[in-house]
């Protein structure tokens, strides 16, 4: 299959207008995201979510029956590379914000109608947070077949109790979608499920926010602040049956589900990040003078700029490939993919912004521009959606399913080969011995 990133001129534009929007109406809100109420902060950013909307371009994540615009992988691509210059404002603006998108996606594909009614519009109309608990603090964060909240079905409810911490926007989420085990008796393939719990609910206790490198403040202050990673103890909570999403044991096919195409936009987020980072660097580098010359002439910085190039263009390559590859045969089938942009994003992220703050100097390590926050975001993302030797686990086993051992000497041994291609030359000759 040949690969093809191309896409039409509408929809060109459209990425035009996304580029726009960003740098002239929600960059600048960066500057007092966290001076404002939650109040205050509703009215700035209402009015351009309802013009997201007017350009038709709101939860493009989702098909159209769905409330989306029903875009490829591709073209989902091509907008979170935009929408990466600011990974904490500008997706909540275009309705794609995590964990919202993410568990949109999960309800669409595995909720009945009923639970889209009353849970997935008012989440893509904007009425409704929600939060993704999934991550336990008393077992290792990247193998979630340690799981040990449960919920226990008891007549027509379920009583869920556990332990949860960076339950993603937990502590302002309207409900929570629950990594549970419902069957402790099969392997944790088969016994684990989903299951919606409304924040409200009695036995859910919000214990803090996790303060951590990118929100050392999430647990104080009244004002807005960028999302948090909370802390959740699930006390005999009870939910109807009817929340439990798909079937009993559906969850790790729903976590799949909802994960591999949110690497892919996670991955052109990242993008979008380190090409601003890039942008400043190259400004500076021309802008800032140093022992007789301009930081753009030394060599030094010119490999800083060369190798943050070489590594970006990597990234989007490997990206779009994959993104590409998902249109064609699914999340299910480009585990690979997935996984190679998830790891070599994040390392391309982190040095390309780690050589910014360096072309800067000390400004570049202030708060007075974006790069250290970035740089503190760009830590985390070895750690979301599975830590990268993880995903380095599931390459090489897809990888090595192409392979098959050899006895005697390896396929490539030279003397094997030699006598092989000696003997069809003999074999050759003779005939055109035989021929003459």
């Amino acid at each position: 299959m040949a690969w093809d990133f191309s896409t039409e001129p509408e929809f060109q534009a459209k990425l035009d207008w996304m580029r726009e929007f960003l740098d002239h109406e929600i960059l600048p809100l960066e500057t007092i995201e966290y001076d404002v109420t939650e109040e205050q902060w509703k009215v700035l950013t209402d009015p351009l979510k309802a013009e997201v909307k007017r350009q038709g371009l709101w939860a493009c994540h989702l098909d159209h029956e769905l409330g989306g615009q029903g875009f490829g992988q591709v073209k989902l691509a091509l907008m979170h590379e935009i929408l990466g210059r600011s990974t904490t404002i500008a997706p909540g603006i275009f309705g794609n914000q995590a964990p919202d998108s993410g568990n949109a996606e999960l309800i669409a594909i595995g909720g009945d109608p009923e639970q889209k009614k009353l849970w997935l519009e008012p989440l893509l109309d904007g009425r409704m947070r929600s939060g993704y608990s999934m991550t336990e603090p008393d077992v290792a964060g990247s193998d979630p077949t340690l799981i040990r909240t449960s919920a226990v079905l008891d007549g027509d409810e379920y009583v869920v109790n556990g332990h949860k911490w960076f339950t993603s926007q937990g502590s302002k989420a309207d409900f929570l979608i629950v990594m549970v085990v419902t069957n402790p008796d099969v392997h944790a393939y088969q016994g684990s499920s989903m299951i919606i719990v409304p924040n409200a609910t009695p036995g859910v206790n919000i214990v803090r926010d996790v303060p951590n490198m990118h929100h050392p403040a999430a647990a104080h202050g009244p004002n807005r602040q960028p999302g948090g990673h909370a802390e959740i103890i699930y006390d005999n909570v009870r939910v109807p049956r009817a929340n439990l999403i798909g079937n009993p044991g559906d969850g790790f096919l729903l976590a799949q589900k909802r994960l591999g195409p949110g690497r892919i936009h996670h991955a052109m987020r990242w993008l979008g990040q380190a090409r601003r980072a890039f942008d400043m660097m190259c400004e500076r580098a021309l802008s800032r003078y140093s022992h007789g010359s301009l930081l753009a002439e030394k060599q030094m910085i010119q490999d800083f700029i060369a190798e943050s190039y070489i590594d970006i263009e990597t990234a989007k390559m490997l990206c779009m490939k994959a993104a590409w590859h998902m249109d064609q045969v699914g999340a299910s089938r480009s585990r690979v993919e997935i996984a190679a942009i998830k790891v070599y994003g994040t390392k391309m992220l982190y040095n390309v912004i780690d050589r910014a703050i360096q072309v800067h100097g000390a400004l570049g390590y202030t708060t007075d521009i974006p790069l250290e926050e970035m740089y503190r975001n760009a830590r985390a993302s070895r750690l979301v959606d599975g830590a990268d030797e993880v995903h380095k686990v599931t390459i090489a086993r897809q990888l090595l399913k192409g392979y098959a051992p050899v006895e005697g000497w390896p396929t490539e041994f030279v003397p094997t080969r030699r006598a092989a291609a000696l003997e069809k030359f003999a074999a050759l000759v003779d005939i055109e011995a035989s021929n003459s």
